[in-house]
């Protein structure tokens, strides 16, 4: 995939599963961080999905989504109760059998005695055929990846811990940069002349973000701008600048 400005795009998507963040009773802390993290190394997560755990549903996500992004991420389903069923869902998508791994059961292990690993606990060492593991090391369990596809823990220090360890293995694109411009106007005020400045410069994303400054109580806009190329950043972002000086003269 390319994009604007002619470097090479490295994309994601994230497919978080759970009833649970569904019903609202888990509050998803895992987004962000998940786009923060891809973003400061690269790659653009793209879109995000939030899936209940039906198996047909995940299959489906993964389906779709595997085809049309370089990376896809997926969190929660990999604990030992009953409702965890990613991993099976995942086989499942690949059309590959899933048993208990000898090399995750031998991570639990070093968490987990002998006699504590029933048959609950085991649940956690069962990967897909072919897939590798994703190291865990806040709790052993580990999570996996087939293909480019990679499953992990919905616990945030968990999940954390997984990116982190599988980060250096992935491809990675140009990092973005990022200037912000606060404007001491509403956003409807300049939304003209910074549409036009968008369409002189289609290479680089420029977002405003308005709020209400609670020392003066006026509104103001915050204006980024964000580019991989450092020349193109500093054009746009001079530009906008110059934009705002001027509203700000009236």
């Amino acid at each position: 995939m390319g994009e604007a400005d002619g470097a090479q795009s490295v994309t994601a998507a994230l497919v978080v599963i759970g009833d649970e963040v569904l019903s609202g009773r888990t509050k998803d802390k895992n987004i962000g961080h998940i786009a923060e993290r891809l973003t400061d190394v690269g790659i653009d997560l793209r879109e995000v999905r939030i899936v209940a755990d039906v198996e047909e549903d995940i299959v489906a996500a993964i389906n779709a989504l595997r085809q049309r992004f370089t990376y896809v991420f997926t969190t929660g389903g990999i604990g030992p109760t009953h409702d965890d069923i990613t991993a099976d869902s995942v086989a499942k998508a690949f059309g590959v059998a899933i048993d208990v791994d000898p090399r995750a059961r031998a991570m639990l292990l070093e968490y987990i005695a002998e006699k504590d690993l029933n048959e609950a606990r085991l649940r956690m060492a069962r990967i897909p055929d072919g897939a590798s593991l994703v190291v865990n090391e806040v709790s052993k369990a580990p999570g996996f990846r087939i293909g480019n596809v990679i499953v992990m823990a919905g616990v945030p220090r968990i999940m954390q811990a997984m990116l982190e360890a599988v980060l250096p293995e992935l491809e990675k694109g140009r990092p973005m940069l990022s200037r912000t411009i606060l404007a001491e106007a509403k956003e409807g005020d300049i939304a003209a002349p910074l549409r036009a400045i968008a369409e002189r410069f289609p290479a680089a994303v420029i977002g405003s973000y308005p709020f209400r400054d609670e020392a003066d109580g006026r509104f103001k806009t915050n204006l980024v701008v964000r580019a991989r190329d450092a020349d193109l950043l500093a054009a746009a972002g001079d530009a906008v600048a110059r934009m705002v000086d001027e509203a700000a003269r009236g």
